[in-house]
């Protein structure tokens, strides 16, 4: 199981290969709001995501010579692209098992990045089986999404860094959205803050139709989505949230958000008009619940952590048009 102790030998890990990513901020955004909006920008982080974080922790905390045999993920892209970078610069190989319908940048990234990419059904196969079998077949380590304790402890480190930052410009109860799939960065920002800034509430972020992790806690019991396709938001639709991960969400994390394709499409258009910044979808789903979920917020000042910003032109441009 995660720990604090963990997320803190993560950051020593990470520090001098993971950048720190800023609080940025718009008088134009606090104003849709109606609150102070601070936006941490992981997109800004190697490969565009806040996954690189995870990606090195857990690669990083192998032993030299299981590391040396190679490693073995399966990805949407973010995680891909993250373990993919983090194996490379590590000397090592990589494996990437993705799905066929992923951006097609997401793909060409990471195998740019030096993994061999196996593609597959999403709707009928299982990225979880042909993992495993790789991984027994060439003896790799499986890095997985979220559910991995040193995954999670490095996605913990946009926390630490969130505290840190939070308590330079005397900011101390707030609520933290975070964009949630799996919840490996959601149950890591929440262990973080609540050893560091016991203060703030972190609240997961999801799209509407894909709230998985909404209906969880409002239950009591981790609930499956219907189905992993039809949304926008790709990186951060999987079945349900973690064996590992809910019972972190559930001990520290407020009530879930769930927001509609278009508010993610008008949130990606707003950052880069007013942060310039550029997000995917699935990155943008906090910014939006901070945007346009006000209602359901306390405090007179929010934290968004928007978590990647790997997005097709195709979408981005769909963006812009539609509210640029």
């Amino acid at each position: 199981m995660s720990s604090i102790e963990m997320i803190e030998a993560a950051a020593r890990r990470l520090a001098g290969h993971a950048r720190r990513t800023p609080l940025l901020s718009s008088p134009f955004l606090d104003e849709i709001a109606g609150r102070r909006l601070l936006v941490k920008p992981e997109c800004l982080q190697h490969t565009g995501s806040f996954k690189f974080r995870g990606a090195w922790s857990a690669i990083s905390a192998l032993d030299p010579e299981i590391r040396a045999r190679g490693v073995i993920a399966f990805s949407s892209g973010n995680h891909a692209q993250g373990v993919a970078h983090a194996a490379t610069l590590h000397g090592i190989s990589s494996v990437i098992v993705m799905p066929s319908d992923a951006p097609k940048l997401k793909i060409e990234n990471t195998r740019a990045l030096g993994a061999e990419v196996v593609l597959y059904d999403r709707g009928r196969e299982s990225r979880e089986e042909i993992g495993a079998n790789l991984a027994s077949e060439r003896g790799l380590t499986l890095i997985k999404p979220y559910d991995e304790p040193q995954v999670i402890a490095g996605q913990g480190t946009v926390g630490l860094e969130i505290a840190q930052q939070a308590a330079e410009i005397g900011i101390k109860r707030v609520e933290v959205l975070v964009c949630c799939g799996g919840g490996g960065l959601t149950s890591g920002v929440a262990l973080a803050l609540h050893h560091h800034a016991p203060d703030m509430r972190v609240r997961p972020a999801e799209p509407e139709g894909f709230d998985d992790t909404r209906r969880s806690l409002a239950s009591g019991t981790i609930s499956r989505n219907a189905s992993e396709t039809g949304n926008i938001c790709d990186a951060i639709l999987t079945p349900q949230p973690g064996q590992i991960t809910f019972p972190i969400l559930q001990r520290l994390c407020g009530p879930g958000l769930a927001v509609s394709e278009d508010e993610a499409l008008h949130a990606m258009a707003l950052a880069f008009l007013r942060l310039k910044i550029v997000l995917e979808p699935g990155g943008a789903v906090a910014l939006a619940s901070a945007l346009f979920r006000g209602s359901a917020l306390q405090g007179d000042t929010v934290i968004a952590v928007a978590s990647g910003g790997n997005v097709d032109a195709g979408v981005f441009r769909q963006a812009l048009d539609r509210y640029a």
